[in-house]
């Protein structure tokens, strides 16, 4: 792709041939993780797991606009952002093993917090972290995420308020995948899309194809430099769609036709990435061939890292509630410790009488 043709398409400046062929590796990679891990979840080695398929593009587009001293705020469908800001892929498997352990991330995402399970609160945790930076005269922004359904709760409005209000260098990407586990968006709100939410909090809303990488991570770059000079917040609604259930627990077909699915797989990330590398003669069959071999090995390597870890101490979550532990969870720690010894030793007794 030389310069007239990129200038054809309209890519932004940073958007490279390499860019774009790193772009696509990484967004093969993390559907080969999200497959795996699917596959790990129905074999009962791993938790209910909420799939990511169809949405790489997002999360990819996140993770390349970000510097190392951005802070990241997840929500849990963030494992492409989460592996880009260094979280290795065993990590992201042990979190959803029920591992706390996995929450310990290094490199660029040492401050970044860990994921969020409730609906929303994240959103007002990254708010917090905004207005930390803010003061400290850090010239770094906040970057979080959360799906269409959260735009219905109260901790959205009450983040994108603050702000507003405070100026503050936050970036809120909406992962508008069309489903609220079983209702769907337009039964959700009344705003004709969910980036004019940021007009009542006197910020700039966004609205971009969250199947066009490309697109994603302008808008993210974008909002970044304004937010690190001190111009405030942005809302950012990438549209893509959630071609997996909610979570591993759900079923999808219940709530949802056949035929909707497929007409949304027409136009998912990583083909669509693919075609375009095709179409400039920027990838072709061996690189597609190298590239699946690389990335299965990563993934087994990932999975073999996973399941070979030592089980956590017993009290282990307990010590990642908050800096120190408190008076009501040491408390809380010792009789989950005390109970475990007596059901062990009750156990051991047991055995010992039917011998």
């Amino acid at each position: 792709m030389d310069t007239a043709e990129r200038k054809g398409v309209g890519l932004p400046q940073q958007v490279t041939p390499d860019w774009l062929r790193q772009a696509y590796e990484h967004m093969v990679l993390i559907r080969a993780l999200d497959k795996k891990a699917v596959a790990l979840q129905r074999t009962g080695q791993m938790r209910t797991y909420p799939s990511s398929l169809g949405q790489e593009a997002v999360g990819i587009g996140i993770g390349l606009a970000m510097q190392a001293n951005d802070i990241y705020v997840p929500y849990y469908r963030d494992q492409a952002t989460l592996y880009l800001r260094g979280v290795r892929l065993s990590q992201i498997l042990q979190i959803w093993g029920g591992d706390e352990r996995g929450h310990l991330f290094e490199g660029d995402a040492a401050r970044d917090l860990p994921i969020c399970i409730p609906i929303g609160n994240q959103l007002t945790h990254a708010a917090g972290a905004a207005i930390a930076l803010k003061l400290r005269g850090e010239h770094h922004a906040v970057v979080t995420s959360c799906g269409d359904g959260a735009t219905s709760r109260g901790d959205f409005y009450e983040a994108l308020n603050l702000a507003g209000l405070w100026q503050l260098p936050l970036v809120t990407v909406i992962n508008n995948n069309q489903w609220a586990i079983s209702v769907p968006r337009h039964m959700q709100t009344g705003c004709k899309t969910l980036a004019q939410k940021a007009v009542a909090a006197g910020i700039e809303g966004v609205q971009v194809d969250g199947n066009d990488v490309v697109a994603v991570f302008d808008a993210v770059n974008k909002a970044l430099h304004k937010a690190r000079s001190g111009k405030g917040a942005t809302l950012i609604e990438a549209v893509t769609y959630r071609l997996s259930d909610h979570t591993t627990a759900d079923d999808a077909s219940r709530y949802r036709s056949a035929e909707e699915v497929a007409k949304a797989w027409e136009h998912e990330p990583v083909k669509r990435l693919q075609t375009l590398l095709h179409e400039h003669q920027l990838w072709d069959a061996e690189q597609e061939q190298a590239l699946q071999k690389k990335v299965q090995a990563s993934v087994d390597n990932a999975v073999a890292e996973y399941l070979a870890l030592a089980p956590q101490p017993l009290d282990e979550f307990l010590r990642y509630q908050y800096a120190a532990m408190t008076p009501a969870l040491k408390q809380q720690q010792a009789l989950l410790l005390s109970r475990h010894r007596t059901e062990a030793h009750n156990a051991v007794r047991e055995e010992q009488s039917h011998d």
